[in-house]
């Protein structure tokens, strides 16, 4: 990522409805910031996705100030001022007193907070230089006692003090530094990095879906591979996942330029998509360390119905780490169909194709297996895949475009119509015809006429009998 620090802080940008949160309370006699990853992401360039402000009034002074205020975290001093403006939709600011914490006894939140009217003891709480930057919201003036402009300026992340003593007190900071490494495409500065490794007994408290969805935040990042890199490193992934380091050093075949889980990166960092597509790339090859042999006549590695396999390895690991049912059956089918060897197929070959992995999954298994050969190494790529690739979508495409029958639900009769013209009850039966006229159609589309399918249930039928 590349980017100009800006030297100053232009209040220009900062949202209508914020600065008209800031403004009552400097009216009403206290001071107002804007504090920490909007400023952040501000001097940078980017856009924030949200704006935090903090103040030195205390939690009764703000109610007193805005009493429409939501009290969503009153005990530690922050509510929710909501600000409404003619012809628009309401916007919400959260609003937080200045504040120090105690010890953190579970690893994730602090057991209790203090209030303090310095600016400065509330950046110190904070986990990382770069995030402890406030801005006076009255004249633009940044407040950074921790150098986190310069930091910013050299691209690292470095925590605020000890680093040890950060990720000490919250589990989850050791995770963040990944996705901002990521993110940001900054390094973790040594020490910082070192503390991780040391801390990982905290690390171990984080609830499953707090990891989970910075998972998924590290995913929208442009290189993903950083962050998951930096959690093999230092130890992350082997508490969260350690699935993924049978891939670390598995040797692969003379079509591949990484092991197991070099390519799952390269694969991940090059599936342009949503997090739950890149994950399934991540995933998609986690069966093959336990499937690899020696092929008895060329000596080359096989890793024979590792699909399969890495289909049974993710499904545990998805439920572990909280994914919903619809985000691990989606993820676990991508996994089972990621093999596939087009090398023009007829057309019921392709039918069948499509039944199989269903019209849904499509696009995802045309980005997956894109992915799929970038991720082999820029020397092994070959321009046949990526042809044989394309040569699918259109083959594809033209069988979609016909409309000819995919599912049972396609064809020109239904059970009910079977019931009825056959004679037969309720049962498995049904299903069993059902399918084979299915097959019958996936052959020869022309069949899917109502006496004709008729006709071929009889005869199945009448086989059955025998």
């Amino acid at each position: 990522m590349t980017f100009t620090v800006a030297e100053t802080f232009d209040l220009a940008v900062v949202p209508p409805e914020v600065r008209e949160v800031c403004n009552r309370l400097r009216s009403a006699g206290k001071k107002a910031w804007v504090v920490g990853g909007c400023v952040r992401d501000t001097l940078i360039g980017r856009v924030p996705g949200d704006w935090d402000v903090c103040t030195d009034a205390v939690p009764d002074e703000m109610l007193r100030i805005f009493p429409r205020a939501i009290p969503t975290g009153i005990q530690h001093g922050t509510v929710t001022v909501v600000v409404r403006r003619p012809g628009q939709e309401a916007a919400h600011v959260e609003v937080t007193t200045l504040r120090g914490e105690t010890t953190y006894t579970d690893g994730r939140r602090p057991d209790g907070v203090f209030f303090v009217d310095d600016i400065v003891a509330d950046l110190a709480r904070r986990d990382f230089t770069i995030n402890a930057i406030a801005v006076d919201a009255e004249t633009g003036t940044l407040v950074d006692p921790f150098q986190g402009h310069k930091d910013l300026t050299e691209k690292t992340i470095r925590a605020v003090g000890v680093a040890e003593e950060r990720f000490s007190e919250d589990g989850l900071r050791v995770l963040r530094a990944a996705r901002f490494a990521a993110q940001l495409d900054f390094v973790v500065e040594t020490t910082t990095r070192q503390a991780i490794g040391r801390t990982l007994d905290t690390y171990r408290k984080v609830s499953a879906e707090r990891v989970r969805e910075e998972w998924l935040k590290s995913m929208k990042a442009k290189t993903p591979s950083i962050a998951f890199d930096l959690m093999r490193e230092t130890g992350i992934l082997s508490v969260t996942c350690p699935e993924l380091l049978d891939g670390v050093g598995c040797e692969q075949n003379r079509y591949h330029t990484y092991d197991v889980w070099g390519h799952a990166l390269g694969c991940m960092d090059a599936c342009v998509g949503d997090p739950i597509l890149r994950l399934s790339a991540l995933f998609h090859d986690v069966g093959k360390p336990k499937t690899r042999n020696r092929h008895p006549e060329h000596g080359d590695y096989t890793f024979y119905n590792h699909e399969i396999v890495g289909a049974e390895i993710v499904e545990p690991i998805l439920q572990r780490l909280k994914f919903s049912t619809d985000e691990t059956t989606r993820i676990k089918h991508l996994v089972r169909q990621h093999m596939w060897h087009y090398d023009g197929w007829s057309d019921a070959t392709v039918r069948r194709w499509i039944r199989r992995v269903g019209v849904e999954a499509i696009d995802d298994l045309y980005r997956l297996r894109e992915a799929d050969i970038r991720g082999k190494g820029p020397e092994k790529i070959d321009v046949g895949d990526f042809e044989s690739l394309e040569a699918l979508r259109v083959h594809a495409a033209r069988i979609l475009a016909e409309g000819t029958a995919l599912t049972i639900k396609d064809l020109s009769l239904n059970g009910r119509d079977l019931m009825q013209e056959l004679q037969l009850k309720p049962g498995r039966i049904l299903g069993e015809i059902l399918e084979h006229l299915l097959e019958r159609v996936t052959d020869d589309p022309s069949r899917n006429e109502r006496e004709v399918l008729l006709a071929e249930a009889r005869v199945f039928v009448a086989g059955k009998l025998v």
